[in-house]
């Protein structure tokens, strides 16, 4: 399971010309059964994304064609979590909890 922040550069200000097309590529994230949840940061802004996936650079790889990282408006930060206790309000969850 990884954790991923999103954080805004100095080109945030072009957030809204690629804002259709970072929709899409998160609804491809949903539809890939990858990502979990989605939502911004508050108060500072940017982003944070919970996902699952076997292989780290399948999210690298799906972390660099997002278009606000490509297009330097964001940078990824990726933070891989092992869980080992889940509350029962998860379980739908896709991890393995030791």
């Amino acid at each position: 399971m990884y954790i991923i922040t999103l954080n805004l550069t100095e080109k945030k200000g072009e957030a809204a010309a690629h804002m259709a097309a970072h929709n899409e590529w998160i609804a491809k994230g949903f539809e890939d059964g990858v990502f979990l949840l989605v939502g911004g940061l508050k108060p500072q802004g940017g982003g944070a994304i919970l996902a699952t996936c076997d292989d780290r650079s399948e999210i690298e790889a799906r972390m660099a064609a997002d278009p606000f990282v490509r297009e330097g408006i964001a940078t990824a930060q990726i933070q891989e979590v092992s869980p080992a206790r889940a509350d029962q309000r998860l379980s739908s969850l896709k991890v393995a909890v030791a």
